[in-house]
């Protein structure tokens, strides 16, 4: 893993010029590869590419941007690229060469023989830059659920691109403003697919791929998709289970042998689920010396899982890392950095638990980890897919108010796009109504014209999901929303990278991916049963009482839940939502946000109470972000 920047200004072509625009771009970049650096001028065309690397395969012989030896071609890739020893031993027996013994060696090779449709051959998670001096293009790519990042801004004078936004806000062309429209976005926990919270900056899309053509002394664009998580129209029935139960067994093997290979020791993250209790138990079978895994302990029974995780390492043998966090580490200096790294609002401090965490594993000296994110998204796990097909059954829980709304909630784009409103917005549709009356006047006058709910909507493509089956609609319309949006961002790469970590998803290795999808509805939730086939596919891997046990929200307390995580989100408060602040940035009206946060703390029902700490963080933190960004505030130091 490793972080990519640069830039193509066909103006722009003193060399001096090029690296002084690169070399800030590449520092800020440094958490992602602090191993080595490397750039690529094509001073006449106005190109940089940039690549701060994290060695992890090819320790020796990564160096990047990768060429070709008459110098027309160069690239840089963040990810890894797995099976890549096999695709260099068939390039060779075809005369292609291979520059270099890392995984993303085979890139260019593969371009020169197959052009464009070279991505198809590639598995792993990857974003890839591309500079073809022959046809005087350029290709940005994103592996196909986005696993890696990688952004975009484009303007008259050119492009711009990078594994994180703030490599591009570094770029003397990008002027650092709040998005207004992506705030209440954030508000709201959902961002519309390809945006960012900044003016100008575009996130390239998961399974796409931009190509930039030189016409004259103008940049074209175009993006289009290469690859995406597709349904069919109709499922089988009354097949055997069995059968799928062995397809994801197989397939599944494959994807975590596949993720254990490196030149560097590969550890696994264990919460209580059975995602990554999964992900253990297999890895611990395929490998000869015991596993290192790494868990998360909160101090509040209610939401932490760390006991079945520690019976799960004992089953296995595993060396167990246990990381306890309370309020010290949740709130302040931590719960700062963790934005800025996210480079967004999230709603609960998961993502800072998940930043201390990867910290712990660099302290370890582990560089990679193989994760469990993406089962939900296969196989129906979370309880929103379950109300979709089955409907209500009135067990929200403490999912109630971040995960499930209370009250069922329509508008009419869904209901257009897919014949119902999924249920996983729901809950962000209560979240923005809240929110609305805090907001400054300006931006409620902007949504009497800009209707956020169906903005989102609209990114969906409605060929993906007309005709489909209520389970894969759910899935589909979630995968191509919140999977992107946060859990493969600030919970996941950008908590990881932060600390120059490697997070591996087997499970959205593609091949298991595209076979999850033709499993039936009634075989990826059985007899009310989420997961079912996969807790089949596993049951002689897992604990009987983790094979038995229902959906765990993984998820750090909420605020409220303790009267010393309550201190420590109003010294935040006091120190950030500052009536001048709030002034400055604009986006709320400080007597009305001011009355909500003091009425926030005096609330008893829990379901109010959560959505209560989601509308803080996210106010707290949009507010960080301005003074980070846009009014570039120095970071606080993390003990």
């Amino acid at each position: 893993m490793c972080g990519i920047t640069g830039f193509w200004n066909p103006s722009r072509t003193n060399e001096r010029d090029l690296r002084f625009a690169l070399d800030p771009m590449l520092d800020v970049l440094d958490h992602r590869g602090p191993d080595e650096r490397g750039s690529r001028f094509f001073r006449e065309h106005g190109v940089a590419l940039g690549h701060t690397r994290l060695s992890i395969i090819g320790l020796d012989c990564g160096h990047q941007p990768i060429e070709t030896d008459d110098g027309d071609y160069a690239v840089t890739v963040n990810g890894e690229l797995y099976g890549y020893k096999r695709v260099r031993t068939q390039l060779a027996c075809e005369q292609y060469t291979c520059n270099g013994k890392s995984d993303s060696a085979i890139t260019l090779p593969l371009y020169l023989k197959h052009g464009l449709s070279f991505v198809e051959q590639l598995r792993g998670e990857f974003a890839i830059v591309l500079f073809d001096q022959r046809e005087k293009r350029l290709i940005l790519i994103r592996d196909r659920f986005g696993v890696k990042p990688l952004y975009y801004h484009v303007s008259d004078s050119g492009l711009v691109w990078g594994s994180e936004v703030k490599s591009i806000l570094k770029h003397p062309d990008v002027t650092p403003r709040l998005c207004p429209k992506a705030a209440v976005h954030q508000m709201m926990q959902v961002m519309v697919p390809g945006s960012t919270s900044f003016e100008g900056v575009d996130a390239l899309k998961p399974g796409h791929m931009l190509v930039a053509s030189l016409r004259g002394d103008r940049l074209e664009v175009e993006t289009k998709r290469w690859w995406d998580f597709e349904f069919p129209e109709s499922h089988e029935s009354g097949v055997d289970p069995g059968e799928y139960v062995q397809g994801v067994q197989d397939r599944l093997i494959d994807a975590v042998a596949t993720r254990l290979e490196a030149d560097v020791p590969v550890g696994c993250y264990l919460s209580g689920g059975i995602d990554s209790c999964s992900i253990l138990g297999l890895a611990t079978n395929l490998q000869q010396s015991p596993i290192k895994a790494f868990t998360i302990a909160f101090d509040s029974d209610e939401y932490d899982e760390s006991n079945i995780a520690r019976r799960m390492a004992e089953s296995t043998g595993a060396e167990q890392e246990l990381l306890r966090l309370t309020e010290k580490e949740l709130y302040g200096p931590a719960f700062e950095r963790a934005t800025w790294h996210a480079e967004r609002t999230f709603y609960n401090t998961l993502a800072v638990a998940k930043w201390h965490m990867s910290r712990r594993v660099r302290a370890c000296n582990y560089k990679a980890v193989i994760t469990g994110e993406g089962s939900d998204e296969l196989f129906g796990g979370y309880p929103f897919f379950k109300r979709d097909w089955l409907g209500r059954d009135n067990e929200a829980g403490i999912f109630a108010g971040a995960i499930l709304a209370e009250e069922d909630q329509t508008h009419h784009a869904w209901q257009d796009l897919c014949g119902f409103t999924p249920s996983w917005i729901q809950p962000w549709m209560m979240v923005l109504e809240r929110v609305k009356p805090l907001l400054s006047s300006a931006i409620q006058d902007m949504l009497t014209t800009y209707d956020p709910v169906a903005e989102v909507a609209g990114a969906i493509d409605p060929s993906m999901v007309r005709g489909r089956h209520r389970l894969d609609i759910s899935q589909y319309t979630w995968s191509k929303t919140m999977l992107e949006g946060q859990i493969l961002t600030w919970g996941g790469d950008r908590m990881d990278m932060a600390n120059s970590m490697e997070a591996r998803p087997a499970f959205l290795d593609h091949h298991v991916a595209e076979y999850a999808t033709t499993i039936p509805p009634d075989v990826r939730i059985r007899d009310g049963v989420e997961k079912w086939v996969l807790r089949e596919a596993m049951v002689n891997v897992l604990p009987r009482e983790l094979y038995e046990r229902k959906k765990f929200a993984f998820m750090a307390p909420p605020a409220h839940t303790d009267p010393v995580k309550r201190a420590a989100v109003q010294e935040m408060i006091d120190h950030w939502l500052t009536p001048a602040r709030v002034a400055q940035v604009g986006l709320f009206d400080h007597a009305r946000l001011s009355k909500f946060l003091t009425d926030a703390w005096n609330e008893t029902d829990g379901t109010i109470a959560r959505r209560n700490d989601i509308v803080m963080n996210h106010a707290l933190q949009l507010h960080m972000l301005h003074g980070q960004y846009v009014e570039g505030l120095p970071l606080p130091a993390v003990d």
